[in-house]
């Protein structure tokens, strides 16, 4: 009422007193005290705001002692946020490589084996499903990690492998992909150490990363693993990822990224690809077969039986393979089966189909090598 008394002798003495001053009074009154109840509401909004937006600053990484379940990254922290128990977990990670990991829907399409589209589509579902349910843009407190943790791992992981094996690159490795997922698995690892699968996921990336140098030759070609100059594995990153998969393994029931790294951790102890025990590495991928199926560990378990078998047992298990028909390292290694049990004809047919699913150049021309190797 005060201010409206204000506006009245600012307005009255040049524009005549109304026919109604006390009807004019508080009408203008009422209007201030709207005006006022709105500036509110966005002041409280925008404190709102800024308040997570501070919550999300980016600060040091943890050092050894710091407080376990602190999220001290801000990267990290905003995965952490994405990764909301509401959604599926593959709706999760997949929003969050596209929020957040420098992934397109192309690359996260293949990391999930499915098309474009389909995965276009879950994306957008994913995000009206978070505007509909109004689900919150928060940072999690330590009890709700747990929960977010699994599809947290599964973000770090597909980052890994998008940038070890790049799906839409001329190169085949995008290094600062690959980095940036061991420098946020070792930021995981500070702040939950007691997380066995934090630590057996970076092992794996490590073990897994030590190969690079190794896996492109002189004119940047790809080179197979039994091809590749061991002298060129980053033997710090092996010893390092070595005792991490021992740790993960020692400190409860082995997951997943633990087995997988344990995997990684006898192709790197072999001295030459002729020394390595694939009979332990099929063993191994049986193993995880039982705690966590899926076609892809059934490929990579009949690759390493033909290994310790023959190629003959190996690609009856691959025949049998369900599943992943759209996924090219099927096709690849059933055409190296056959190539090496002197089918060329067969070899050279999945061979094609290979190169069909193949976007990465690198690849493409490795599969056109060994596809004109069993043409001729």
């Amino acid at each position: 009422m005060q201010e409206a008394f204000v506006v009245a002798l600012e307005r009255w003495p040049a524009e005549g007193v109304p026919d109604n001053p006390g009807a004019w009074i508080t009408q203008v009154a009422r209007n201030r005290a709207i005006d006022r109840l709105r500036r509110a509401g966005v002041l409280r909004n925008k404190v709102e705001a800024l308040g997570r937006l501070e919550a999300l600053h980016a600060e040091p990484e943890p050092a050894p002692g710091e407080r376990a379940g602190e999220i001290r990254d801000d990267r990290l922290r905003l995965i952490f946020t994405c990764c909301h128990p509401a959604l599926a977990i593959e709706a999760r990670v997949a929003l969050t490589l596209r929020s957040l990991g420098g992934l397109g829907t192309a690359e996260i399409a293949r990391a999930f084996l499915t098309g474009e589209s389909t995965m276009a589509q879950r994306l957008v579902r994913a995000k009206r499903k978070i505007a509909a349910n109004n689900i919150p843009y928060e940072v999690p407190g330590a009890e709700q990690m747990p929960e977010r943790l699994p599809a947290v791992l599964a973000t770090l992981y597909l980052v890994f492998n998008e940038g070890y094996l790049a799906s839409s690159s001329e190169e085949l490795v995008r290094v600062e992909l690959s980095e940036e997922a061991i420098r946020l698995a070792r930021v995981l690892v500070a702040m939950l150490p007691r997380e066995p699968e934090a630590r057996g996921l970076l092992a794996l990336m490590l073990l897994t990363d030590a190969r690079r140098q190794a896996r492109v030759d002189e004119r940047g070609e790809a080179v197979l693993l039994e091809d590749q100059d061991r002298s060129l594995w980053n033997r710090e990153r092996i010893a390092e990822g070595t005792e991490l998969s021992h740790e993960a393994g020692a400190a409860g029931p082995s997951g997943p990224y633990t087995i997988q790294a344990r995997i990684a951790a006898v192709h790197a102890e072999a001295a030459s690809a002729a020394e390595t025990d694939w009979a332990r590495i099929a063993r191994l991928y049986a193993w995880h077969m039982e705690i966590a199926p899926s076609p892809v560990i059934e490929l990579n378990r009949a690759v390493a039986v033909a290994m310790s078998e023959g190629p003959e047992r190996g690609l009856e298990l691959v025949e049998a393979i369900e599943g992943l028909d759209g996924y090219q390292p099927l096709h690849a290694a059933r055409a190296d089966l056959l190539r090496r049990l002197g089918r060329l004809g067969e070899a050279a047919e999945s061979y094609r189909l290979a190169l069909e699913l193949t976007a990465n150049p690198v690849e493409r021309r490795f599969i056109e090598r060994r596809l004109a190797q069993a043409s001729e």
